[in-house]
């Protein structure tokens, strides 16, 4: 039986992509901070007569939880067919968002995805296949997400970096960039697809890898136009983050000087 770890599984696009790749009969390693969520879902995979769901929760803004949970699945399950990188966090667009918050976001985004490839990579050689999906975002093709642009901008790069390396390995290493999909980090939208397209492009992947998809499929002529005429997307997105950042910094200042 194959076997899947899907990081921040707890919920959104991880949650519903290790649903889905359950109802394929894969064996799901469930890694998330949130312990209780996680019991949850595996408890919902089994009730459902899926396929067979492990807890592992995991923080991967610690340096070695990347190794630990490699480890702990090959512990579990004997092997490795797939990562699915998907924990990321948010933040605020601007460059005055403090160092606290960026390391955050660069520490999950970017540095958590490097970390895993780096100990599940010499899994799947030994093996002599394995799968590796990383979860971008529209966000990492065109800037207007401060940090959190920047940190899926570098998940890309290693993607395409990785990707080669391990041409003809049988290792395929694929990126998912969603655009905007209901999720609790876009919970003040509406009207948003859910994130089982997410999932469903996931699943693709694994078992057919692809340099690069997005979802929906809407958001492409979004990326080509930012890049052919970058100036349009000057013009529609110029002094939004600093304006936000503004009304931040003051929401900030009269909360302070109330509690004085």
């Amino acid at each position: 039986m194959a076997v899947v770890i899907v990081t921040g599984a707890s919920s959104g696009i991880g949650r519903a992509t290790a649903l889905r790749l359950a109802g394929r009969g894969w064996t799901v390693v469930l890694a998330a901070r949130r312990a209780a969520e996680l019991e949850t879902l595996a408890a919902e995979i089994a009730a459902a007569g899926l396929g067979a769901a492990h807890v592992v929760p995991t923080d991967l803004a610690e340096p070695d939880a990347a190794g630990n949970l490699v480890k702990r699945t090959v512990e579990l399950t004997g092997r490795i067919d797939a990562l699915v990188n998907n924990a990321g966090v948010g933040g605020d667009a601007s460059v005055l968002t403090g160092d606290g918050e960026v390391r955050a976001i660069i520490e999950v985004n970017l540095l958590a995805p490097i970390r895993l490839m780096r100990v599940v990579v010499p899994v799947m050689r030994e093996q002599g296949s394995g799968a590796i999906v990383n979860i971008g975002s529209v966000a990492g093709e065109i800037g207007i997400g401060g940090a959190y642009s920047a940190s899926k901008f570098g998940l890309r790069g290693i993607n395409d970096s990785v990707r080669r390396e391990l041409a003809g390995t049988g290792i395929g290493v694929s990126l998912v960039e969603p655009g905007f999909v209901a999720t609790e980090l876009t919970a003040h939208r509406s009207g948003l697809p859910g994130p089982e397209i997410v999932a469903e492009a996931v699943e693709r992947v694994i078992k057919r890898p692809r340099r690069r998809v997005v979802v929906p499929g809407k958001y492409r002529a979004a990326i080509v136009l930012s890049n052919a005429f970058p100036f349009i997307t000057d013009r529609v997105y110029a002094g939004k983050a600093a304006g936000k950042a503004a009304g931040k910094a003051a929401g900030n200042s009269t909360g302070k000087t109330a509690a004085n």
